[in-house]
């Protein structure tokens, strides 16, 4: 089941990128809650958040290690035990009392932590769609597949819309277009997804370019969507203002590690959390965000080369479900924070601060290694 011999076969070339990323984290974690002490001076780069941050990187780096060695066939086993368990958390939040005045976290007061489950969520739904999908793969084609399928998709997302979180909803979509499209699901069916997918877009793009007014569209918006919902569609609300306004303000080189002024002044909302991008981008200037680009980018290549390579069907439902999970959040934080899609509170993987993105992802991360380390195996 768990071998530490496979751990020697993993893809080294990814390790150098994650650890840029989490450093890229704790240099923007610790920008952004250092406080100035009486004589002036600032505090030490270890702030209390980042000593929290970077304990999740080490329980995160054991868990990356932990599936990279174990054998991801194995999770056939548990798939249904894993998707049961996830609808009951997700059912269970709306039994606990709010925070921020949504349904997302479970309170854990022993390690005063708190446990978000539509982040695992999202990961249950590729490996519980990989499993169904590779069972049905003789009747890829048959509506059944497409019904169950869907099933499988929809559930977890009408929970997590409910909560209501709609970034993390809609990040589902295109992990279950992906995930259908490679395994081979009725071909009008996922025309039928790309072309409502694309409308989708298309209307959030017109919308955010100032070719169609947010206001005159309202009437009909408000007939699918709820008030609160729509006025995400926004483009000119102070958080979309603040994040463009510090990413322009970053300019070429930045204005410094903790030297930022907009950001570091607390126009920013959420400079370490939802907004870590734009914070990056004022101190570190254009050059630093196309370096963070450029290792996402490296990240989601060696990704994708996990697909060519698996072994087996699963393997590659799996390795391409978790590639799309990884891609869809970089492409969405990073579209909201430069003003071509609604803030809909989506983490940026590795980068924002939190302990269950960080865990989900590098548990995905660590699924990927187990399905390359394997590659060879007949």
């Amino acid at each position: 089941m768990w071998s530490h011999r496979y751990l020697s076969r993993i893809d080294f070339r990814v390790l150098p990128v994650i650890l840029a990323l989490m450093f890229i984290s704790l240099l923007v974690i610790s920008a952004h809650s250092a406080v100035k002490a009486v004589d002036g001076f600032e505090e030490t780069f270890f702030t209390s958040m980042v000593l929290q941050q970077l304990k999740w990187f080490v329980v995160g780096g054991a868990v990356y290690f932990f599936f990279a060695g174990f054998d991801y066939n194995k999770l056939r086993e548990w798939t249904w035990l894993l998707y049961a368990l996830m609808l009951l958390s997700l059912i269970g939040l709306f039994f606990t009392d709010s925070i921020q005045r949504v349904h997302r976290w479970y309170r854990i007061p022993l390690i005063n932590a708190s446990f978000q489950p539509s982040e695992y969520a999202k990961l249950i739904v590729v490996i519980t769609l990989s499993w169904f999908l590779e069972r049905r793969k003789s009747e890829s084609a048959a509506w059944s597949t497409v019904f169950f399928g869907g099933l499988i998709v929809g559930i977890p997302f009408l929970l997590i819309l409910k909560q209501p979180d709609l970034g993390t909803a809609l990040v589902l979509y295109p992990i279950a277009l992906v995930m259908f499209y490679f395994g081979d699901v009725h071909p009008y069916f996922v025309r039928f997804m790309s072309w409502m997918g694309g409308i989708a877009l298309i209307i959030v793009a017109l919308i955010f370019l100032g070719v169609v007014s947010h206001q005159d569209i309202r009437p009909y918006a408000t007939k699918v969507l709820k008030e609160y919902q729509f006025d995400r569609l926004d483009p000119h609300t102070h958080h979309q203002k603040a994040a463009a306004t510090a990413i322009a303000l970053g300019g070429g080189l930045g204005s410094g590690w903790r030297k930022s002024e907009f950001s570091g002044g607390g126009w920013l909302p959420m400079p370490y959390t939802d907004s870590v991008f734009p914070a990056f981008g004022e101190e570190f200037g254009f050059v630093g965000l196309v370096l963070m680009l450029l290792l996402f980018y490296a990240l989601i290549y060696f990704s994708f080369q996990v697909s060519t390579v698996a072994k087996d069907h699963f393997g590659r439902l799996l390795s391409a479900g978790i590639t799309v999970y990884l891609a869809m959040h970089i492409l969405v934080n990073v579209g909201m924070m430069c003003g071509f899609l609604p803030i809909t509170g989506v983490p940026l993987v590795l980068v924002t601060y939190g302990g269950s993105s960080v865990l989900s992802t590098m548990a995905a991360l660590g699924m990927l290694q187990s399905i390359y380390s394997r590659r060879f195996m007949f």
